[in-house]
Order: structure tokens, then C-alpha cells, then sequence
């Protein structure tokens, strides 16, 4: 079977790398008996998440990421954004000869970002290290995923990050205040039309952070709050498909929402883009594309790229009764990661206001926008 599908997020970005190696993944592994027709398991409906395991590495999927965002504040009252991203991305169906033991069977990158919220300005760090030796990897029978000296860790409720390069540090700890969320239907998220065009996605979406930030040459205690997603899958990019806006939320009233658009090269909302509404009490909704609408209220254009950005929404549930106006806190939060995947994408720390059931309330999250800079081609 073809594969035609996106997986939610930066690892479409990331077969942009390794692209020209091999055919694209073909369905389930098959007999070991022939050369390079080995391919990875699809996401299917049916799978049961279970914690702490599914927060270990899944390598018999061929992308999969640990992706943490958010906003802290510093004993000195300045406030930050952080983003940081392990990948994984397996070439095992690209060998020669799978019966032999290949030099390598996982590619693997991590980026980190740091928006400095106060000062207005951005920073971000890149990896890229193939699975050899002890220089990246990612455990499959612990959490444990590493790549050089950035790592992240836990249990099912307990997390700890540890990032330096340069001179800029960040060492989180996190605990989970809510249980993980399953996204789509019972963490199976369907990104497209076809069999296997999804992933396994959940998250944790309130963890509470407490740590330490070196940066500028000043250390400081540091504490906020915390957004994690994890995802695995195996398919690529639709050809209809150009990009997607993605968008964490975490409102004063201890409830969160996630909501993303599958962007078409024709300018349409692919009708599997969906959403989740998480209450205080760690139940959840879910939510179709025509639960929820995402207006464009002004855009910017990077000087870098040159690209043109939505910079500012409107988000409207009806059936939550929610209206909300988000906007980023500054606007050049755009990474251009000519080290590692070669993409250009805009992701940043925004601030949120608006009504729930007619009464004020506030937020802070993320926004993640891909496909504006070019559709990655494959």
C-alpha cells in the first residue's frame, strides 16, 4: 500500500533528511528473506496505550518524538518560552540487506529553543547524531531518550530535562498534574483519508516545572508550567497536503486545549483535523473539525525566510461556549535547522484572553506552523 499520510508535527520535517535513500514505508515488516523490503508498523485503530511503557521508544515505527514546550519565570521576574524536542526517525527498511546487522538503524535530533519573553529575543540549538554507540538513543525498556549531553527522563508522572550548549543551560523537573490525554479516539489520531495516515498521540498537558536556567551568563531558579507530546508513527506527507497549524493551550481555570489544521496545497482544512478539550478534573472532549473554528486576525512576514505567517487568531468553540484571542509574544520565534531536519517553521510562546461561558479568562501556550516557508517535498 502506498503510504500517503502526515504524522502530526515536526517528524514530517525530518524524512525530509534522509529522503533520498530509500522507496517510502510500504505497510507491516515483511519476510526477512528479501533485500530492503523491510517497512514499519502503521498506525491502526485498536492499540491500547499504556504508561509508563508508551512513554519508552516505539522503534518499530518509523518517526516518533518526546516534545515538550513551555512558559517559566525567573526569580528576577523576566519570563521565557522553551521548547525542547527529542526525534527519532528509523532507516532500518533503507538497508541493503536487513539479515545483516547495519551500521545504524535510527537516525536521531533534538532541537531547543528559548524565547526570552522579557527581552524579546530568541535563541535556538540543534542535533542531529545517528544511533551508534552511546551518542544518542532512546530506551525501550525505560524513558530515557539522549542525544550527547541533552536528555530527558522519568516515570509515568515524573520528568526531568537537562539541555546546555554554549553557555545557555536548562535543567527542568517536571511532575504531571493530570494523567495522560489521549488525543483522536483513545490516542489513535488520524491525520488523513487511508489506511495508517495516523499516529499514536497523547500527552501530558499541565505539568508543573521547577529548575534552573543559565543564560546570558546569569543563573537563575526558574518555574512554570510545562506541555508534553509524544507521537509515533510511520507515513509521510500526503501529497494534498502542505502543512499545519498546531496550538497548545493552557487556561487559568487548570483546563487545556489542544487543537491543530491539516493544511491543503489548495488552501483547504483537511476534514481529519481535530482536536481535544481537557476540564480541570483530567476528563476530556473530543473534537471534530466542525467543533471549532481558527480565524486568522493578522499576519507577519519573516525577514529571514521571507515567509508569511499567521500571527495572531481567533479560536471559537461553540459547544464549550469559548472564544479566545491568541497572540504570540513577539514575533520572530521562526527556526530555520540547516544542522538537522532543513526545515524552516515557526514555532512560538503565546499569550491567550478571551471568555469561557461569557466570563474572562486568560492563558498562555504554543503555536506550531509548518509549510509556509514551502511545502517539504519528499
Amino acid at each position: 500500500m502506498k503510504a500517503q499520510k502526515i504524522l502530526h508535527r515536526i517528524g514530517f520535517l525530518i524524512l525530509l533528511l534522509v529522503s533520498t535513500l530509500s522507496p517510502p514505508v510500504k505497510g507491516r515488516a515483511q519476510s526477512e528473506k528479501t533485500t530492503s523490503t523491510f517497512s514499519y508498523q502503521l498506525a491502526l485503530p485498536g492499540r491500547t496505550l499504556s504508561f509508563p511503557a508508551d512513554h519508552y521508544s516505539h522503534p518499530d515505527f518509523k518517526t516518533e518524538w518526546w516534545y515538550y514546550t513551555g512558559h517559566l519565570q525567573a526569580e528576577s521576574g523576566q519570563r521565557f518560552g522553551y521548547q525542547v524536542t527529542f526525534f527519532r526517525f528509523g532507516v532500518r527498511d533503507r538497508q541493503s540487506n536487513i539479515k545483516e546487522t547495519p551500521l545504524f538503524t535510527e537516525l536521531y535530533m533534538a532541537h531547543f529553543a528559548l524565547s526570552n519573553i522579557s527581552g524579546k529575543n530568541f535563541l535556538f540549538r540543534e542535533r542531529i547524531n545517528r544511533g551508534i554507540g552511546e551518542k544518542a538513543g532512546a530506551r525501550t525498556d525505560r524513558f530515557f531518550v539522549w542525544n550527547e549531553d541533552w536528555s530527558v527522563e522519568g516515570d509515568r508522572d515524573n520528568h526531568k530535562i537537562s539541555v546546555k550548549d554554549r553557555g545557555t543551560e536548562l535543567r527542568l523537573e517536571l511532575k504531571s498534574l493530570k494523567p495522560p490525554i489521549l488525543h483522536g479516539q483513545n490516542g489513535y489520531s488520524q491525520k488523513g483519508e487511508g489506511e495508517g495516515r495516523a499516529s499514536y498521540y497523547y500527552s501530558l498537558t499541565r505539568m508543573q516545572a521547577e529548575g534552573e536556567l543559565i543564560v546570558g551568563g546569569k543563573r537563575e531558579k526558574v518555574r512554570g508550567l510545562t506541555w508534553m507530546d509524544h507521537e509515533f508513527g510511520s507515513n509521510q506527507l500526503g501529497e494534498d497536503q502542505l502543512g499545519w497549524d498546531w496550538f497548545s493551550i493552557q487556561l487559568e481555570n487548570r483546563s487545556e486545549i489542544m487543537l491543530y489544521l491539516m493544511r491543503r496545497k489548495n488552501g483547504s482544512v483537511d476534514p481529519y483535523s481535530h482536536g481535544t478539550v481537557v476540564y480541570g478534573d483530567g476528563t476530556t472532549r473530543h473534537l471534530t473539525l466542525k467543533d471549532y473554528r481558527i480565524d486568522v486576525l493578522a499576519r507577519w512576514q519573516s525577514s529571514t525566510s521571507a515567509a508569511e505567517y499567521p500571527i495572531k487568531w481567533k479560536v471559537i468553540i461553540p459547544g464549550e461556549q469559548i472564544d479566545l484571542e491568541i497572540a504570540p509574544h513577539f514575533a520572530e520565534q521562526e527556526l530555520i535547522t540547516n544542522r538537522s531536519t532543513r526545515v524552516t517553521y515557526w514555532e512560538g510562546a503565546v499569550q491567550v484572553k478571551g471568555t469561557l461561558r461569557n466570563k474572562p479568562i486568560a492563558g498562555s501556550g504554543y503555536v506550531e506552523m509548518t509549510g509556509y516557508a514551502g511545502k517539504v517535498k519528499f
